[in-house]
């Protein structure tokens, strides 16, 4: 029986994976963020969550890597710009000309951001300078208007000083300080009335953009070293039928969600299946992608084999 190593985020949805004809060896990496560049760059996993922006970067510069359509991760954008309170930003065209502050320049939700900017409110990304206090996982692609933070202070402080405008919450921006080693910690919450949402009612302005186009963000792809599909062929389907099994069992544990919360909420909001497998059902999420990162400068061209040949029935 092979062994296979798995580096997979928190996912009760995810866990206990069950492989034919694999030993599944789980490998924990916290925050799951810091395996991304070690898989993208030394391929140290054998199958390993990573940012799907940085996936399709890594395809693009020749590393060994396929995938499988499980997305584990899904999340809207439109609450992810926060505003420095005397930054003067009332309106998305507001942030022209203004500094914001993201953790790398090529972080996914950064692209989903930039995107529904210039597709939704007609934000030019050139027109704003991007603050960055990390490393791009794949590097070479950033933009000449970003700039990187070389002394120290988070984007959190940044943004309090008032040398940042607005800057992204989460993981992407203010909730998390420098690069992602172990023992990745949130710094303090932004003081209540420091900052402000650029979208105060984002819930309604996300689902509606939702009903509009089909997009749901995706926020993690399955990838894999090539090798091994080449070896075992039949592997990108064994696997994906073993996260949807997962899945199953998950769903018919905690039908509401209750182990992250936050996924059923999402689900209430589009009113289905808030991770979605499969590539029909992603079609529209995979295609937005696509074009945000090319109107972005980070992929010259449309990848031509995004994932690896399999049986993959939407579920």
């Amino acid at each position: 029986m092979d062994k296979l190593s798995v580096v997979l985020g928190e996912y009760a949805h995810a866990s206990d994976l069950a492989v034919d004809g694999c030993q599944v060896q789980p490998i924990e990496v916290k925050p799951v963020i810091g395996a991304y560049r070690r898989m993208i760059r030394d391929l140290e996993f054998d199958v390993c969550e990573l940012a799907p922006t940085s996936y399709l970067m890594a395809l693009q510069t020749g590393v060994p890597l396929t995938a499988i359509p499980v997305f584990l991760n899904r999340r809207f954008h439109h609450a992810d710009v926060q505003c420095g309170a005397a930054s003067g930003i009332r309106f998305p065209a507001d942030l022209a000309g203004k500094r914001v502050g993201v953790r790398a320049y090529t972080v996914t939700t950064g692209v989903w951001v930039r995107g529904i900017l210039r597709d939704e409110y007609g934000v030019d990304p050139a027109a704003i300078t991007w603050v960055t206090d990390d490393d791009d996982h794949v590097e070479g692609r950033a933009q000449s208007n970003v700039e990187r933070v070389t002394d120290g202070r988070s984007l959190g402080e940044l943004l309090r000083a008032g040398e940042v405008d607005a800057a992204f919450s989460g993981n992407a921006g203010t909730g998390r300080a420098g690069a992602p080693r172990a023992g990745w910690a949130a710094p303090a919450e932004q003081p209540e009335g420091e900052v402000y949402p650029l979208f105060p009612d984002h819930e309604v302005l996300a689902t509606d953009w939702y009903l509009r186009t089909g997009i749901y963000p995706l926020h993690s792809v399955i990838a894999l070293r090539r090798e091994l599909v080449e070896r075992d062929p039949a592997l990108p389907s064994k696997l994906y039928a073993a996260f949807v099994d997962a899945k199953r069992r998950q769903i018919e544990a905690d039908p509401e969600w209750t182990a992250l919360p936050r996924l059923g909420k999402q689900a209430r909001q589009i009113g289905g299946d808030p991770i979605p497998y499969g590539l029909a059902a992603n079609e529209a999420s995979i295609r937005a992608l696509v074009k945000f990162s090319r109107d972005q400068g980070l992929l010259d061209t449309e990848p031509k084999a995004i994932f690896a040949d399999g049986d993959y029935p939407d579920a």
